[in-house]
């Protein structure tokens, strides 16, 4: 099964938005794609920004092969898009934008998983509009999950389901820099 439904009935896919300043988006999206990989999905990651080039979800993928695909577009430890870099982003964001939208299309993947793309649409790297047309577009059995800070009105209003991770507490407050196998 790669979809998760049944050939002659698929199920139909929702969309969720992982947004908020918290830790936990990105780790509760690859939570869904542990449980849908279980159930024998096909699984799409497209990381839109992230802070290190060997991440952990990353090197898992490789062990799975065409069962769990994950694609990164741009790498930034500082997560901050200034002058320098925004040309560089925009041109990243725009090639993720139209994997993940051939990626849908074609319904191969019972789960999509656009990791931080909620930031390149804070920054201005990609339209809200586009996204808003990928989201109304995507086959009827296709999952879609959108992360990243400050999650626009509109995607927001588009979603099946939004949790906002609140920050409360985080050790790198204290210096604590991320670790290997627990933050990346």
């Amino acid at each position: 099964m790669t979809t998760g439904g049944s050939v002659s009935e698929p199920q139909r896919g929702l969309i969720h938005v992982y947004t908020g300043a918290g830790k936990g988006k990105t780790t509760a999206a690859l939570g869904v794609a542990m449980r849908a990989l279980g159930w024998g999905f096909r699984v799409c990651v497209v990381q839109f920004i992230k802070g290190y080039a060997q991440i952990g979800e990353a090197r898992f993928a490789q062990e799975l092969g065409d069962r769990l695909v994950l694609k990164q577009f741009a790498v930034d430890p500082t997560r901050h898009i200034d002058e320098a870099k925004l040309r560089e982003r925009q041109e990243a964001a725009a090639a993720a934008m139209e994997f993940a939208e051939q990626t849908v299309a074609g319904g191969q993947y019972g789960l999509v998983i656009l990791d931080e793309i909620n930031n390149a649409l804070h920054y201005g790297l990609i339209d809200t509009d586009r996204v808003l047309a990928l989201i109304a577009s995507k086959p009827h059995h296709v999952e879609l999950i959108l992360t990243g800070r400050n999650a626009p009105k509109p995607i927001i209003d588009a979603a099946d389901y939004v949790t906002e991770m609140k920050l409360v507490k985080h050790p790198f407050e204290k210096g604590v820099a991320a670790r290997k196998g627990i933050d990346f």
